[in-house]
Order: structure tokens, then C-alpha cells, then sequence
């Protein structure tokens, strides 16, 4: 079986990613921490200037800000803390962008603040492979797909993963 066959199937099976029937993924892609990183288009509700944060004592760090999104209170993470990346000050191409991610069966509102928000782009299962299990400087379980394209090499992050301990209810 070709190589490039191997990888489609194996991303084509990867839980989390929808993948169409032609081994596409539609992707929001956005820059965090001189990494380009994606997400689902469907995922994103909307792309918002920086607006005013509120600290929340006491949340954990990678969420620690809350942000009044249209009358809702969104928490907003920074994917920095998660993928251990030095914090950086916001740029005049600072944005936050709104995704809606279901954590224990129920819709949540998340905000992910970014550098650099790029361009929607269709990304192939071909040109993905599982995060290297050596020479990585992210926790690989955070991360579901690497993937080709143009000159870049774009991470699909597995936010259930990074956001799982941080938004689920407290027992």
C-alpha cells in the first residue's frame, strides 16, 4: 500500500477529525507562538478584536480571563500555556477567536487568543501524520495531526485534550 494511502486512512480514522468522504478538512488556520495551528471551520463562531479581560482568581492558568462575548461569559485560553511557549504581548494582529467545543456532551463557548488569525484553508489527510513520538517539544497527546502544506507545517491541536482537566464540572 502507497505510503501517502497509509497516512489518508490513518487520518481518516484519527477521532475528533472530520475528515470529508475526499479526505478534506476545512480548517480555520491561525498563528500562536510562531506555530501555525488549525481548527475546524465549523468549530468557529467568530473572530473578535481583543476585547477587555477579566481575571478570574483562582481558574487555572491557560484559562484564567473570561471576556463578555454578546451577554455570555467565555473563557478565554491561551494555547501558549498548553504547548509551554513564552507569553507574548498582544500585537495590533491579536485576535480571539470563538469556537464552540463540546466538552461532557454540551456545547461550550471558548475563546482561543491568537497572534495572527491567516485565512480559512482545505487541508488533505495525504499530507498528515501522527505527531512524532520522539524530537517533539509539545506533549503529544495535545496534538492529533500534523499536517503539509504549502511551505508550513500546521499542527491540528486536540483542544479535548488540552481543555479536558481545565472545563470539565468539579466533582
Amino acid at each position: 500500500m502507497p505510503q501517502a494511502k497509509q497516512r489518508a486512512d490513518a487520518a481518516m480514522a484519527t477521532p475528533g477529525t472530520a475528515w470529508n468522504e475526499r479526505g478534506e478538512l476545512e480548517v480555520l488556520t491561525f498563528d500562536v507562538g510562531g506555530e501555525t495551528l488549525a481548527l475546524e471551520a465549523t468549530m468557529v463562531r467568530e473572530i473578535l478584536d481583543l476585547l477587555p479581560e477579566t481575571l478570574v482568581p483562582g481558574a487555572p492558568a491557560l484559562v484564567r480571563h473570561v471576556v463578555n462575548f454578546r451577554g455570555r461569559i467565555v473563557p478565554v485560553a491561551d494555547l501558549r500555556l498548553a504547548f509551554a511557549m513564552e507569553a507574548a504581548e498582544t500585537t495590533p494582529d491579536s485576535r480571539i477567536v470563538v469556537i464552540e467545543l463540546p466538552i461532557d456532551g454540551e456545547a461550550t463557548l471558548v475563546g482561543l487568543r491568537t497572534d495572527h488569525v491567516r485565512e480559512v484553508a482545505t487541508l488533505s489527510a495525504d499530507a498528515s501524520e501522527e505527531a512524532p513520538a520522539v524530537g517533539m517539544r509539545w506533549q503529544r497527546e495535545y496534538i492529533r495531526r500534523l499536517v503539509r502544506w504549502r511551505d508550513d507545517l500546521i499542527i491540528l491541536p486536540d483542544l479535548t485534550a488540552i481543555f479536558a482537566a481545565v472545563l470539565s464540572p468539579r466533582a
